[in-house]
Order: C-alpha cells, then structure tokens, then sequence
C-alpha cells in the first residue's frame, strides 16, 4: 500500500469498493479527494470515516445512496439477476468488508442514480404498460458514477460552462450518455448494463426477434443465451480474440479481417450512439472520451471522431496520439471540443458517502 501521508491528513477517509465481474479495486479518498490504492480491507486506515460501496443497478427502490443495513443487502441480493456481472461481486465485497469493518457506516452508492434525471419519454420501452408498473421494465441507464465525474471534470478543464455534453465511457463495458446542463437526459444502457453498443465481450443491442428464434429452435437455453451475450460476444466475439481491444486492435492493423470487422461494427455503433445523444442534449459542444478503451485507444477516438466529422467534430492528429488524460485533443478551429478525461469513479462515490453522513 502507499503512503497516505501524516495522520492529520487522512481524518475522514472514505473507503471507496468497486467490485468488478474481474477485478475488486480499493481506494482510500481523504478530505483533500487524494486517492490512494489499497490492497485489501486489512489495510484501511484507522482513522475510517466510511465506506462507499458502488453498486451498479440500483433497481426502481434506489435512487440516491443509502447506509447499508440487512433490508438493502436483500434488495441489492434481488437485483443480482438484472446485472449478475456487477450486483453479485458488489453484494460480496459488501459482506466482506462488513465482517472486517463492522464498525464503521457502510454506503451504496448507484450507478443508475445519476440517471434518474432521464425524462420517461427517452427511459419507457413501448411495450404493454404493466411491464412498467408491475416489474419495473424501463431503462435505468449505468457508468453513473463515471458520466457524473465526466459532467464535473469537462467545465472544469475547459474553464467554461458545458450546456450540451456528450460522454463516451468506454472500457470493458461501454455507454454513450448525453448530459444537458449537468444531468443526464439519455444513455445507450437500458433495463441492464448488456443493451446499447457493442461491449468487450457484451453484444450491446440486437434485435429482440434474434434472441427468441435462438430460444424457439432450441440453440440455446436461456442460461446459455445470457452467458453467451455477456462473456461470448461484443469486439471479442467477433474477432475470434480473447485479448481484448489491445488484440483487436493490433489483428485490424495488420489485417486480418475478423478483427477489421469488429473494429468497424463497434464504431458504426458508437458513431451512431453519439449522434443520437447529440439529438437528445439538443446539439453538441464537447465529446468526453474515458474509462480503459476511451483513454487509452487513440485509434478508436480518432477512428470514431472522422465518422463525426458532420457534427463538426474535427480532432488534432498529434494531441490524439500523444495525449495524457485530461486535456482537449480537438484542433482549435473544432466547434466542438474533444476531451480525454481520466476516470475517477471513486471520488464521486466519496463524495455522495460525506453528504449523506453530512462529513465535513
């Protein structure tokens, strides 16, 4: 573990987990919003204030961060089958800190929260009414935590107020959101984090008549389906390849027709993400590229801003190429601004665990 630095310092740290389908990450967020990576629970410092958990669907029930007690570990427990890559690893990394911290307010903090703000006409499927009011079907939309930093963090970097922004979280699991005026008014995700753009290894959207004629003719069952539209689809799926968008990317480079034909597929579909979103905010004044693929993949961004040229989105060669996070990549003439900014999904679930325990 690095040094958090003198004890003053580290008064009212918040412990933020965000439990993965793969990976478990900890980081410890003082007053100050420094954020150290820790190893394991054992390591949180003693002078924890809280610990804020992210949880991915938060259902109809939750739409603002609440303390953990049994009733909401049940909740999120029933929610598991709407997003069984997240809500299950995020209910085992809740018990598990709880059996190491007992003592200390546990918070779970939404990634559908930020999404409330979405109007019902972009949120109701057209589908017959009692879906909505008897289970609950509508789009909740995910990667809050992550768009929600995005809508603080482009302002500020540009030093001017953002009315029309849209945020294009890219990594494992992806979504493109459009933000007006600081809130979220649509996103790619729906009912659970698989619909939208092709994903890493998560198909996206597809026609629903697809799925049941799999079903119908006995391909698959449904526990087969769903495994295979997680974990056998997306970029990977089509380019035969299990070493992520790296691979893909490096296959499409030098050819091979599986791996050009995924990379096309997902930017055909991020391209019409984005100016989707942009008919939701309205217009468009700034693209917000972040998370794993978003950052790191100056082949994607420049790919996928040459298919947005008509928005008047026109990116500078050299700042993609050598760009660090949180900077513009856009030329100057660009209407609209281009931006790479370093996810800090744990800050913003800091934040929400100091306001509801009302922390200084």
């Amino acid at each position: 573990m690095a040094g958090l630095g003198p004890a003053d310092a580290r008064v009212g740290v918040i412990l933020v987990v965000n439990a993965g389908s793969k990976s478990l990450k900890l980081y410890a967020v003082d007053k100050d919003e420094r954020s150290t990576p820790l190893d394991s629970f054992d390591a949180a410092p003693p002078e924890l204030a809280a610990v804020a958990h992210r949880v991915v669907h938060g259902g109809p029930r939750f739409r603002d961060p609440v303390v953990i007690d049994p009733a909401v570990r049940d909740e999120i427990r029933a929610l598991i089958s709407l997003a069984p890559l997240h809500n299950a690893p995020a209910l085992e990394a809740i018990e598990a800190a709880q059996r190491v911290l007992p003592r200390i307010p546990h918070i779970a903090v939404f990634d559908t929260s930020f999404h409330r703000t979405i109007p019902d006409e972009a949120a109701v499927y057209a589908v017959p009414r009692s879906w909505l009011e008897d289970w609950g079907i509508r789009r909740y939309g995910f990667q809050g935590l992550s768009v929600e930093w995005c809508a603080q963090r482009v302002p500020e970097l540009l030093g001017h107020r953002v009315d029309r922004l849209v945020v294009c979280h890219l990594g494992g699991g992806s979504s493109v959101t459009a933000v007006r005026l600081g809130k979220s008014v649509d996103t790619t995700m729906g009912f659970t984090p698989l619909e939208g753009v092709p994903m890493t290894t998560r198909a996206g959207s597809i026609d629903p008549g697809a799925l049941l004629y799999v079903l119908r003719e006995g391909h698959l069952n449904v526990d087969s389906l769903d495994h295979v539209l997680n974990f056998d689809s997306g970029v990977e799926g089509l380019a035969g390849s299990g070493g992520g968008m790296i691979d893909v990317e490096r296959r499409a480079q030098s050819g091979d027709p599986n791996a050009l034909l995924a990379l096309d597929v997902m930017l055909h579909h991020l391209a019409a993400a984005v100016a989707a979103m942009a008919a939701s905010t309205g217009g468009l004044d700034a693209l917000a590229f972040t998370a794993g693929i978003g950052e790191g993949s100056a082949l994607v961004r420049e790919r996928l801003c040459n298919r947005l040229a008509f928005l008047d989105v026109e990116l500078d060669i050299g700042r993609n190429q050598n760009a660090a996070t949180d900077c513009d990549i856009a030329t100057e003439r660009s209407r609209v601004r281009v931006l790479v900014v370093r996810a800090r999904e744990e800050l913003v679930a800091a934040r929400a665990a100091r306001a509801l325990l009302d922390l200084a």
